[in-house]
């Protein structure tokens, strides 16, 4: 059974504050890479691409935890907890919204009783 667990967090910067969201994300994988638990930890940018239409926040990290202890534990820092206390709650932060969701890779009911 995997333990593992995928998140997708999406940032909606304020007009004009693009750069300054992406370099503030990009601040925090350093350390994040160092933790227990982190399989992965990149943030991203929206290309356009013809073969790829689709729509999405401009700016996405893409999360991949050993485990649900491991991603709480990273949630739970001071710098993560700082970034989302200036830069998404308060209204004088560059973010205009945020978008975090958590996936598993496993089926639903992996591993039920048979009834």
């Amino acid at each position: 059974m995997s333990q593992k667990v995928y998140c997708i967090a999406q940032f909606q910067p304020k007009p004009g504050r693009e750069a300054a969201v992406f370099a503030a994300l990009q601040a925090l994988e350093p350390n994040a890479h160092r933790e227990d638990g982190c399989l992965q930890y990149t943030v991203t940018r929206h290309v356009d691409h013809p073969n790829a239409p689709g729509t999405s926040y401009p700016i996405v990290f893409h999360e991949i935890w050993a485990s649900r202890e491991a991603f709480e534990a990273h949630c739970n820092r001071r710098e993560i907890q700082h970034f989302f206390a200036t830069q998404v709650e308060a209204e004088d932060g560059d973010v205009a919204d945020a978008n975090v969701c958590v996936y598993t890779d496993e089926p639903q009911d992996f591993d039920a009783p048979k009834r």
